[in-house]
């Protein structure tokens, strides 16, 4: 073996060096290794930013097609008539509408009423001194029959009055069961007195008492034409004269909202006398502003020709006094104390005192 030829040694030994360096090449490299892991690291995180914004992006899309149709919901379906005359360029058109609803409001306020309510015989030519409305109820025939037999003329009595400028009624509303034996008794009634003025569209009940205000004053201007229109309690009597002498102290006076003025504290809990829903709306003292005790109420024509027209936005509060006050706050109204209009237990230097009421009795 000694003697072999050099070549079979080489070529034994060959393959073993060709092995070692090709497991030498086949191995890793370490440092080959470290950059591929950072390159796929921020792979992912390139990967994540992208998805991030591709779902943020869909979620703004979804957000601003949900705005837009909500918003295309809310539009109007159909144009307003304001809207129409903008685009037809009808603008002179509108100009005479606002012009003629003018005119109408001006008509009203002077007096040019419907009369589709005026009393059989009654003529508008002649100017009355004052409307007398004096509350009633369906039960106090008995209390009305004692004011017709003291100070409250009856019959014959009753005309001469009115020819002197003075028109008394007593007034009431309609039963909630139209046309049930409390509406014919009072209807008979008055067929036999006629002296009641029936509010048909008012619906008589103790709590609807601000209402009844707004239904007396908007019929009475419309039945009559007189210079002073006067709310009266059903629990007081009047000095018929005495009052007259005070209306006649004010002819001419325009704006005049007459009573016998206070306030007092708002009664802000349920269940006790003369509590009032909308107590929170007077302010943390809860005081009521300067309003006419409600038992003598006198306004002025043009105060009764506001609250006519403006009847269905007037806002009413629990009892009808603050409520008429409450009207007179948004106005150029002149308020007159009356002392005389204080009603006490005697009649002395009073045009009215307290009279012991039949209601509960009767």
């Amino acid at each position: 073996m000694e003697n072999s030829p050099p070549y079979y040694k080489e070529g034994l030994q060959l393959p073993t060096t060709i092995s070692k360096t090709e497991k030498q090449r086949s191995r890793p490299s370490s440092r080959s290794s470290v950059p591929s892991i950072f390159f796929a690291f921020f792979s992912c995180l390139a990967w994540l930013y992208i998805a991030g914004r591709l779902w943020q992006d869909a979620e703004n899309r979804m957000l601003l097609s949900n705005l837009l149709m909500k918003n295309s919901a809310e539009r109007p379906k159909v144009l307003t008539v304001e809207d129409k005359l903008m685009v037809l360029g009808c603008k002179d058109l509108e100009r005479r509408i606002v012009e003629a609803e003018m005119e109408i409001t001006l008509a009203k306020s002077q007096g040019f009423l419907a009369d589709q309510l005026k009393q059989p015989g009654f003529s508008s030519q002649k100017k009355l001194l004052a409307v007398i409305g004096v509350y009633t109820g369906f039960g106090s025939r008995l209390n009305r029959n004692v004011f017709r037999g003291s100070w409250m003329p009856t019959g014959d009595s009753l005309k001469k009055l009115e020819e002197r400028g003075i028109v008394i009624r007593f007034v009431i509303g309609r039963s909630p069961n139209r046309g049930d034996s409390l509406d014919r008794n009072i209807d008979e009634e008055n067929r036999t007195t006629k002296d009641f003025l029936i509010l048909d569209g008012h619906e008589e009940a103790d709590e609807e008492s601000p209402k009844k205000a707004k239904f007396f004053f908007s019929t009475a201007i419309q039945n009559w034409d007189a210079e002073f229109y006067v709310k009266v309690d059903n629990n007081i009597a009047l000095d018929l004269e005495g009052l007259i002498e005070l209306l006649e102290s004010r002819r001419g006076q325009d704006s005049v909202y007459l009573g016998c003025m206070k306030s007092g504290e708002v009664v802000a809990e349920e269940g006790k006398p003369w509590y009032e829903p909308d107590w929170w709306k007077f302010g943390d003292e809860k005081s009521y502003f300067r309003h006419a005790s409600g038992s003598l109420v006198i306004l002025s024509k043009n105060f009764a020709q506001y609250i006519n027209i403006n009847s269905a936005s007037l806002k009413t509060y629990a009892h009808e006094d603050t409520s008429i006050g409450s009207w007179m706050m948004g106005i150029q109204a002149t308020y007159i104390d009356e002392n005389r209009a204080c009603c006490s237990g005697s009649v002395q230097d009073k045009v009215c005192s307290n009279a012991q009421s039949c209601e509960h009795v009767c």
